[in-house]
């Protein structure tokens, strides 16, 4: 596994469980505002964690921690990412994948093969604002609509999560959202959050008024949609 990251106890990054996290590098993706661009681009920027270590550290800490989150980057683009996920849950760890959803396939094995319990995906913006809010000239959104279809079934698990940004987010985009995203979902609107892995005050955080106007948009066609992570 290609893991430029890991976080050895966090009570954020899998809800209701005390969790290790993974960072996997790489991304198809160039969100302009992303916090892991280093991990997007230049992971070899990070020292490349030991597969084994990591194992033989969940399971001395098997009973103390309940879950494992994996993230990124985008975890689906690694090619041995099945069979370490396997050997995660034959300790008897709960995985949660964090995912942008455009490897729909990748997820379905997964599920399949009941290597995961919980998926986080991230949607980034309405379907207008798509490719600006990925840094792309052109986004095919099938992919991420097969992963909603998915989903949707409800045999794991899972919510759908949007970083508002100023500069990149307006109400149409959470109209929109409102009306795409499954109504008995869970779905989660976070605020945009200026770190040093982002160069330059290119984007601003909304204020929480602005965001719980966000949220009165998508309540009614989401009603278990939230604020998360906002004071």
């Amino acid at each position: 596994m290609n893991i430029h990251g890991f976080t050895k106890t966090t009570l954020l990054d899998y809800p209701s469980k005390t969790a290790a996290t993974i960072f996997t590098g790489n991304c198809n993706l160039r969100c302009p505002y992303c916090h892991n661009h280093e991990l997007v681009l230049t992971p070899e920027v990070f020292p490349k964690e030991d597969d084994d270590l990591i194992l033989a550290f969940l399971k001395k800490r098997f009973g103390i921690l309940k879950g494992v989150c994996i993230t990124g980057g985008e975890p689906t683009l690694q090619p041995d990412l099945m069979q370490y996920i396997k050997k995660i849950k034959d300790i008897g760890y709960l995985v949660k994948l964090d995912t942008n959803g455009f490897n729909p396939s990748v997820l379905s094995s997964l599920i399949e093969d009941r290597l995961i319990d919980y998926s986080a995906v991230d949607i980034k913006a309405g379907h207008d604002n798509y490719a600006k809010a990925v840094g792309l000239k052109n986004v095919n959104l099938s992919p991420l609509e097969e992963t909603i279809s998915i989903l949707s079934k409800n045999r794991i698990d899972y919510e759908f999560r949007t970083t508002a940004v100023k500069g990149i987010h307006t109400k149409d985009d959470f109209m929109d959202i409102a009306k795409w995203l499954p109504g008995d979902c869970k779905y989660f609107i976070q605020n945009y959050k200026e770190t040093d892995g982002i160069a330059g005050k290119v984007f601003e955080s909304f204020d929480k008024e602005e965001l719980e106007q966000f949220l009165d948009i998508v309540k009614p066609h989401i009603p278990l949609s939230s604020l998360r992570g906002v004071d």
